[in-house]
């Protein structure tokens, strides 16, 4: 009695892997040529390998391997997937990706080099390996070596020997100490444009590269250039809202000659506290954004108060005790600046509860409206104002830490000393 055939186990793992990652992943269309993963339909990966193996399956019947192989590969487009959609910077997300793919491969480096458009030359982004120091120091011309070759004919390549082949340039090899023995190389490409490529070096256990890692190469270089052009574009809007934002802030600062480069003074100060107390980078960066705005609110501030050569009346304060609202409600429709609105909106509250506008107090006060009223206060004593003259470094720190408990947190006071110190020996390292 002869047995059923069994139906392909190739279209096997395609359906079990998609019930296995669920919703995180789906079918593009009714050819069979790609993977969408998570909500952004344009994260599409190369599944044409994997439908190869369905006719080595046929060929010569090593089942188990392929669906290994498969498996792997399956694997390793998902977990890209998820960083593509999770990774918000770009660094960030090559380093993961990088490391996943050479690990999934099984090699001893491997490397990404983005094509610099102005310069026309591939230069090292990201490199896994002993190397890496060396190797972001150099830029190569595409005219030259495998990674040049493959940028020039955005064709993917595989050599298991480079003595071999007359495109291999040893000059990296020379400069860096690591003998690279094999490679395989893909072109990271968006719609034919090139931004860049991808390498993985030498098998960690001396065999030969093959053409499904060659496959799974291509499929992650897909994905990954997809990202890598998104995470750029993102970065440039986010540059060019930097430029507008610091532009706002000195039009607001120029109201008053006094006040010049005050809001770039205190995002700087409100960073060394932070950085003292080691915040994380995305932090950093809404500390950032949040120092350079602090004072927008003053955009709706009269003119005569915000210039006033003298003290201001009590009418007058409660007037200008407005401008931590109205500037958390003029950034309240811009969504990447929600947290910093945060830290604007209370940067005048008190750590005693007598600051305004809500009269927080201690831990309710967020940590970085905390670090931004020292720095504020800081500026404020230590520039010439039309009511009075700067003060001194040391007597406006030692204003801070009279007032420390009351008016300032004390691990705030502190952060912001150290901090600057770091800065002035930084600055001026000692000779001794």
């Amino acid at each position: 009695m002869t047995r059923a055939r069994p139906k392909t186990r190739a279209r096997e793992i395609r359906i079990l892997k998609i019930k296995r990652v669920g919703q995180k992943c789906r079918w593009d269309g009714g050819d069979n040529k790609g993977i969408s993963m998570g909500k952004d339909k344009n994260m599409v990966v190369n599944t044409q390998s994997v439908a190869s193996y369905n006719e080595a399956d046929r060929n010569n019947g090593s089942n188990n391997h392929a669906i290994q192989e498969a498996s792997t590969m399956l694997d390793l487009l998902y977990e890209v997937g998820k960083k593509v959609g999770s990774v918000p910077k770009l660094n960030q997300l090559m380093k993961q990706v990088i490391r996943m793919t050479q690990q999934t491969l099984n090699a001893g480096a491997s490397s990404i080099l983005l094509f610099d458009n102005d310069e026309r030359q591939l230069r090292f982004e990201i490199a896994e390996g002993e190397s890496e120091r060396i190797l972001k120091q150099l830029k190569l011309n595409p005219q030259s070596g495998i990674a040049g070759w493959v940028a020039k004919h955005k064709k993917p390549l595989i050599i298991n020997d480079v003595t071999t082949d007359q495109r291999f340039d040893k000059s990296v090899d020379e400069m860096t100490g690591f003998i690279t023995k094999s490679v395989i190389c893909a072109p990271l490409l968006v719609r034919r444009k090139l931004i860049g490529v991808i390498e993985v070096l030498n098998k960690a256990d001396g065999s030969d590269f093959n053409e499904q890692d060659l496959g799974t190469l291509t499929s992650v270089a897909s994905t990954a250039a997809m990202a890598i052009e998104n995470t750029q574009l993102h970065q440039s809007v986010l540059d060019a809202y930097k430029s507008t934002i610091k532009a706002l802030a000195a039009a607001i600062d120029a109201k008053d000659h006094y006040t010049r480069g005050h809001s770039q003074r205190v995002m700087e100060y409100t960073l060394m506290g932070a950085a003292f107390l080691s915040f994380p980078r995305e932090e950093l960066e809404i500390l950032e954004y949040a120092g350079i705005l602090h004072d927008i609110g003053k955009i709706g501030i009269d003119d005569r108060i915000l210039g006033k050569p003298a003290r201001l009346t009590d009418e007058e304060w409660e007037i200008m005790h407005q401008h931590p609202k109205i500037g958390a409600e003029i950034l309240n429709e811009i969504s990447f600046l929600k947290k910093a609105r945060a830290l604007i909106l209370h940067h005048h509250e008190r750590f005693d509860g007598n600051g305004y506008p809500y009269g927080l107090k201690q831990e309710d006060i967020p940590m970085g409206a905390r670090l931004l009223a020292i720095a504020d206060a800081f500026d404020t004593m230590t520039t010439d104002r039309a009511y009075r003259a700067r003060l001194g470094v040391d007597r406006a720190m030692k204003e801070l830490y009279d007032c420390s408990g009351t008016q300032f947190c004390p691990v705030a006071v502190d952060a912001f000393f150290f901090g600057y110190q770091e800065h002035v020996n930084n600055q001026c390292p000692s000779t001794v």
